[in-house]
């Protein structure tokens, strides 16, 4: 019985520069975090080694930016060399954020790599058992591809397995990503392939069994919302069906809890539960980047501290930055008196459409007594739309508890 074995990754993002990070933290562990992405692949690549794969497939943005910088380049070719070494092969595609029409000084890629061209094509792969494996795909040719790629895949005979690999969008999905190649699943299964290796959208998403059809998200989570574990997947392909194994390999991994306080909790009680917290989010050689969510906190002293920082300095303070830290980065306070708007409330549609409009002039108002102050200016980097989104996020919180406290002593119902 013919079979197949092959790692499955995407959303590769080598060398993402972690963008506002760096005037968070300490510098030892901002450059653990610009790491994480090589480390990440270095490991999946250690699997598929291991695992003695036929072949790795990328499904598209291998590099964050399509300039590709030579540190990643040369990242990537050291792996594929030792792919190569093992009689890997590996297939790539390119997609919106390393397109094929970016500028970038190049460095060749050992002969076992085979990156596909702007069109779709199939590519004829046999493996050392001779199974014969048709791989179709196509690399972005610029950054926004709006078109229905998947319109031009067609199978073509010849093979044991067809496989086809898609950097897009699944156009029912409740996704931030931007609609490139857009697709149905019902698209994908007239194609009558026994895989779809896809990429784009960086969360592990199953979207069909039989044949498989999946995201498997990105290999390091880079902010606070791309929380998880993070890695590729082994697949297994025979007559019989299709075998998964998900293989984590972040270096970091973003997480979030939730405390509840207790009315009468004190001080001390609070802080021992918190660094049990930390203890029980511990992982064996990865970091941890913890965000806390603290429910009840109707003591003053407890919530003075956490607004002023101090206690999110004393828990970073004895962390040793090792391979299996955790660092508390983030508190995030419920309201006491949780304000639940009524949709159809006019305060409430206001204020949606208030702070949906905000545009790229209001921020600079917003924030040009800081940016344009003598003695604050030169220790301020602009913002990231990141930034920007965390930060209307908080204020909107904080106007939300604001009112809740307000309408909780006066009675108003918003």
């Amino acid at each position: 019985m013919k079979q197949i074995r092959f790692i499955h990754t995407a959303d590769l993002h080598l060398d993402s520069p972690f963008i506002g990070l760096e005037q968070r933290l300490p510098p030892e562990l901002f450059a653990r975090i610009r790491e994480s992405t090589f480390r990440s692949f270095h490991r999946i690549i250690d699997e598929a080694i291991k695992r003695e794969v036929d072949f790795v497939l990328i499904s598209g943005d291998l590099f964050d930016g399509e300039d590709r910088s030579i540190k990643a380049q040369a990242r990537l070719q050291t792996e594929m060399n030792r792919l190569k070494q093992h009689s890997i092969s590996a297939y790539i595609l390119h997609g919106n954020h390393d397109h094929l029409n970016g500028q970038w000084v190049s460095l060749e890629l050992p002969s076992n790599v085979h990156v596909f061209s702007s069109q779709v094509e199939a590519i004829r792969h046999q493996t050392k058992a001779g199974a014969i494996v048709h791989l179709y795909g196509f690399s972005y040719d610029k950054r926004h591809v709006w078109e229905r790629k998947i319109n031009e895949y067609q199978k073509q005979d010849g093979a044991d397995f067809h496989i086809g690999l898609l950097h897009g969008y699944e156009e029912n999905g409740k996704s931030s990503h931007q609609p490139y190649a857009p697709f149905s699943v019902n698209d994908l299964l007239e194609k009558q392939f026994d895989y779809w290796a896809l990429g784009h959208i960086h969360q592990t998403k199953i979207l069909h069994k039989d044949p498989y059809i999946l995201y498997p998200g990105n290999i390091q989570g880079r902010h606070r919302k791309e929380i998880g574990a993070k890695g590729c997947y082994l697949v297994e392909l025979d007559q019989t069906g299709t075998r998964l194994e998900f293989i984590e390999t972040a270096d970091i991994q973003w997480k979030k809890e939730v405390l509840k306080l207790s009315e009468e909790e004190s001080f001390h009680s609070f802080f021992m539960r918190l660094k049990q917290m930390m203890e029980d989010n511990r992982q064996t050689n990865q970091g941890v980047m913890l965000e806390i969510q603290l429910e009840n906190v109707s003591n003053r002293e407890i919530r003075d501290k956490i607004t002023s920082g101090e206690l999110l300095e004393a828990l970073q303070d004895g962390e040793d930055l090792n391979e299996s830290f955790v660092w508390v980065h983030r508190f995030i306070i419920d309201p006491q008196h949780p304000l639940k708007f009524k949709e159809n409330h006019p305060f409430y549609r206001e204020f949606e459409k208030q702070t949906a409009s905000l545009t790229k002039e209001d921020w600079e108002e917003a924030l040009s007594s800081l940016y344009f102050h003598y003695k604050t200016s030169r220790f301020l980097t602009d913002l990231t739309e990141e930034e920007k989104e965390e930060m209307l996020e908080e204020a909107k919180r904080l106007i939300q508890e604001g009112l809740a406290e307000e309408g909780a002593m006066s009675g108003e119902n918003f």
